[in-house]
């Protein structure tokens, strides 16, 4: 081979051995080895956990539809940020849709599975209750549910998309994995030292994990949650017979896929499972003290006490 040849080829194999695992095509690497998950991640999407009944069986949505549900997809308010009442766009952080037109990707109709007949009836006693003690009108600070007294979303809450703060940072050592929630600022430990679990009688709201490698997938299985009567309407927790399975797979640079599938009989007919890609975040998370500052909770209270008294005979 010419000498010249020679020393332009060894220069590119050196040049793309310099590259990063992730320009290869291959899983970015910690120094142990492990895939690399560490970094600042968002979920934050306006595709709807179920596909809208308008979209029947369509699991993807053409350029043209994603276009046109995209304008119009999210909440809508375009009143001036300091004004009262619920959050208006300037508070907003929703992002945009996926091509996919639900989280939900098992069953495959995009929907959440039926209810067992036992959760319907929880469902028709918490409904009875709220018609008599609606949350505009609380009577004690206990009828407000745990995500309106700031506490916590529990799992898979945690990691699901809403209005806004949907941002996670995660972080690795050799035998532990750490998951900061930027809203209500949760933090996840999970331990990859092949620990078993907790004693069913020890629950928790964000519960008991677990994880382990499977391949370059990180899987992490979730149970001993905390068994709340009302979490709220936001809040896709299951309770205490829940057991939650999580798949974090690195695709690329900027791509987490991840994936959670629900398991509890009690609640539903079948398991179901969401996909909710993660994206660099580029940039950083933020204090959410949301329940340290949370005044609302006693001015619901009191406004609820006056409207009593002013409404009284």
């Amino acid at each position: 081979m010419n000498p010249r040849a020679l020393i332009a080829l060894v220069t590119l194999v050196a040049a793309a051995l310099a590259l990063p695992a992730a320009a290869h095509g291959q899983t970015p690497r910690t120094a142990w080895g492990d895939p690399d998950l560490q970094g600042t991640w968002t979920n934050t999407t306006t595709t709807p956990l179920e596909r809208p009944d308008d979209l029947g069986d369509k699991e993807v949505l053409t350029d043209e539809e994603w276009a046109a549900r995209n304008a119009v997809s999210g909440l809508s308010d375009d009143r001036p940020f300091d004004t009262v009442g619920f959050y208006n766009d300037y508070w907003l952080e929703q992002g945009q849709l996926h091509e996919r037109t639900s989280l939900i990707v098992d069953p495959p109709d995009g929907k959440l599975p039926a209810y067992t007949a036992a959760e319907e009836q929880r469902i028709a006693a918490r409904r009875q209750y709220r018609a008599e003690n609606p949350p505009g009108n609380p009577a004690v600070w206990t009828d407000l549910n745990v995500y309106d007294r700031c506490l916590t979303r529990a799992m898979p809450g945690a990691m699901m998309p809403g209005f806004y703060n949907h941002n996670y940072h995660i972080l690795q050592t050799p035998d532990h994995v750490a998951i900061v929630v930027e809203m209500i600022h949760d933090t996840r430990i999970i331990p990859l030292d092949g620990r078993g679990p907790l004693d069913p009688s020890i629950q928790q709201w964000l519960g008991n994990s677990r994880g382990r490698w499977e391949g370059d997938t990180l899987v992490v299985e979730t149970t001993n949650l905390s068994d709340h009567e009302d979490w709220g309407a936001t809040v896709y927790a299951t309770g205490g017979d829940l057991r939650l399975v999580e798949r974090f797979t690195r695709v690329d640079e900027n791509t987490i896929d991840y994936q959670f599938t629900v398991h509890d009989d009690s609640t539903f007919t079948r398991p179901w499972t969401a996909s909710l890609p993660m994206t660099a975040l580029g940039g950083n998370l933020y204090e959410y003290a949301c329940h340290e500052g949370n005044y609302a909770i006693a001015n619901m209270l009191r406004g609820a006490r006056a409207k009593e008294a002013a409404e009284a005979p």
